[in-house]
């Protein structure tokens, strides 16, 4: 695309656009198959969630009241428009034991599968050689690695479901309209406070994973693009799930469709800030391998 920089007008503009880490970061993406890369990791995620989120409505309806069961179907519906329908908490809290059990060891299963393949396709695009542990040793590392980032987004949705709270008791406390520019500011802040808590899932996700240990101004600077990004595709994929998914042509398979773009296009962001951290930024940083201590010869020339 050297060309486009010889156009008369735009031609400086796109050689300041080429200059950026960001396009950087995407010929790297782009030099690695990216697209393929997301197709597999949306594969292996798309069977993972609902073990996932089977194993979660069972847990909490065994463990919750009524009012606290109707809250964790709200919240599980805000997190995943158009799914809480088909989770019937009450019928789960009676066999909380057989569904937990069943579906942990799916999930069990599936997870580890999960981390295997996105540690994969992260050391990818770092162009990175594919580990040679035990392969005992190996899965025993994807499920403490699946069990921690188990937790971390469980603290994730817990701080999200704080900053909501919290939002609402304060705005109804100083008697503040929704429509209000007071309320307006204390969801700003939930928003920060939900971007927060990705930050420091997307922190796990791009060094534990890959087993890497990139720069910490990269680091910090793509978990924050990650963060911001992961909010508000929540917010899109809200809308969409609601006002289309249901009526488009795909029909019955509206949601499951919508729930496979979304994923696709979370993956798609995942990649994109594993290319920021992998992507030198001016020729003298050095990446550490954390799996074999060596260094990333990839990405300390750029690739």
């Amino acid at each position: 695309m050297d060309w486009l920089k010889k156009l008369p007008g735009i031609g400086p503009l796109v050689g300041r656009l080429m200059a950026t880490h960001a396009w950087r970061s995407y010929e790297r993406l782009d030099r690695v198959k990216w697209t393929r890369l997301a197709a597999a990791m949306t594969f292996i995620s798309f069977v993972a969630l609902f073990p996932l989120l089977t194993v979660s409505a069972a847990i909490g309806a065994a463990t919750l009241s009524d009012s606290q069961q109707n809250e964790l179907q709200h919240k599980i519906a805000e997190q995943f428009p158009g799914i809480s329908g088909q989770l019937d908490i009450h019928g789960l809290v009676q066999n909380a034991g057989t569904v937990g059990l069943i579906a942990g060891a799916a999930l069990l299963l599936t997870g580890i599968g999960w981390v295997g393949q996105t540690r994969d396709c992260l050391r990818a695009v770092w162009e990175l050689p594919d580990s040679d542990q035990n392969p005992v040793l190996r899965v025993a590392k994807d499920a403490v690695v699946l069990v921690g980032l188990g937790g971390a987004i469980l603290i994730t949705i817990a701080t999200s479901t704080v900053a909501s709270a919290l939002v609402d008791w304060v705005a109804g406390q100083l008697g503040l309209d929704k429509g209000g520019w007071g309320s307006v500011l204390l969801r700003v802040a939930a928003f920060a406070v939900a971007v927060l808590a990705d930050f420091l899932v997307l922190l796990y996700v791009l060094t534990l994973l890959p087993g890497v240990e990139p720069p910490q101004r990269r680091l910090l600077t793509a978990a924050l693009i990650g963060a911001v990004g992961f909010e508000l595709l929540k917010l899109l994929l809200s809308g969409y799930i609601q006002g289309v998914a249901s009526k488009s042509m795909y029909g019955a398979f509206g949601v499951p469709v919508a729930l496979l773009l979304w994923i696709n296009f979370t993956t798609k962001l995942v990649l994109f800030c594993a290319a920021w951290t992998a992507t030198q930024s001016n020729g003298t940083d050095e990446v550490t391998d954390a799996s074999d201590g060596a260094p990333d010869q990839a990405a300390a020339s750029g690739g």
